[in-house]
């Protein structure tokens, strides 16, 4: 495969200082909460924020049975999400071309399957191949297994690499072994794939744990940093999330490097989705909402994304008709009322 060399983010030295942090979790889900309050939207504005996470998503499929058949059907789903008839219909055509997912998500096995689809598709370009790896998604395997299962993914075609961190050195609290293992895997990648790094928030105890963890696989030289492998007990909440923007935020304050985020696991339906979004929106502002610095992992959100935007769109159409059937009904009874004046005028000089 063809491989290319990407901006990603540089390895810096471990620095045990960017690991104090103490962290109210009563303080943090009042936040998470009162902002979850604040994303109701409707109508033209649920539409626009479904197409937006759709943009945004990586879409994912991580089952035992998968075969090239149906991710052939996934790449097919991730390109071309709606049909162009019904762009034509309701949007400008122009539109189609950015109305896509921003990855796929396979397992290593998978990915050139995921390559030779999105090839013939012609959408390299547009939609990356992201394979998960480093023993997905316990990670209880040797690290030379790990590290060479990212070099067969990247081989295979994978642009972006998904890797589970060592939870037992995290619950151990041996940070200078976590970072160790991950600036490994993130030199396995080199410039020829993304780095994400999935923390596996459900498993490590505590919220200290999830910004230490965040903190390590950052200096590490993650470009992202992800919230689950969608298989714990506990994967995306907007609590955790929201301890992940804290260290993000304190990062690049204290070294001016940009990480990405990424929640997966429960992210089911377009209300999740714009709960994530207008916490990143409030937190980390607009400009992180793109696929360079924020994504969702999902595997049934996309469904429900087509499910609002048609049913959206059908209502727009059906409350068009019904304001279009009105003007005409008052158009109407307006041009009968003239015509009976005209009557009473003519009956009224013939009199006369």
């Amino acid at each position: 495969m063809d491989m290319k060399n990407l901006v990603v983010n540089k390895t810096l030295p471990f620095d045990a200082s960017l690991l104090t942090v103490h962290i109210s979790l009563r303080q943090v889900e009042e936040i998470a909460a009162s902002i979850s309050k604040r994303c109701v939207v409707s109508g033209v504005n649920e539409i626009a924020w479904a197409l937006r996470a759709l943009m945004l998503t990586d879409l994912t499929t991580l089952a035992g049975d998968d075969t090239r058949a149906n991710v052939r059907r996934l790449c097919v789903r991730a390109c071309y999400p709606f049909e162009p008839q019904f762009f034509d219909k309701y949007f400008e055509r122009t539109l189609l071309q950015d109305i896509h997912c921003a990855a796929i998500c396979v397992y290593p096995a998978r990915v050139k399957d995921a390559y030779t689809s999105i090839q013939q598709y012609n959408q390299l370009g547009n939609v990356a191949i992201a394979a998960v790896a480093t023993g997905f998604p316990t990670g209880q395997y040797g690290l030379q297994t790990r590290l060479q299962e990212i070099s067969h993914a990247i081989l295979a075609g994978a642009t972006e690499i998904d890797i589970v961190i060592n939870r037992q050195l995290a619950i151990l609290g041996d940070w200078n072994s976590l970072y160790h293992e991950v600036v490994l895997m993130r030199s396995a990648c080199g410039d020829h794939a993304l780095l994400k790094t999935i923390l596996a928030i459900g498993e490590l105890g505590t919220m200290e744990n999830v910004y230490k963890a965040a903190m390590v696989c950052m200096m590490a030289g993650a470009d992202f940093i992800k919230t689950s492998t969608g298989m714990e007990v506990v994967n995306a909440t907007l609590s955790v999330g929201l301890v992940m923007i804290f260290a993000i935020q304190e990062f690049k304050r204290r070294t001016c490097q940009i990480v990405g985020l990424k929640p997966a696991g429960g992210v089911r339906t377009v209300r999740d989705a714009i709960a994530w979004m207008t916490l990143v929106n409030e937190t980390l502002g607009s400009r992180w909402l793109t696929p360079q610095r924020f994504r969702f992992g999902a595997s049934t959100l996309l469904n429900d994304i087509e499910k609002v935007v048609r049913e959206g769109v059908a209502k727009l159409e059906r409350e068009a008709a019904e304001k279009s059937n009105q003007q005409k009904t008052q158009a109407s009874e307006a041009g009968s009322e003239e015509a009976m004046c005209k009557e009473l005028r003519k009956k009224h000089l013939g009199q006369k």
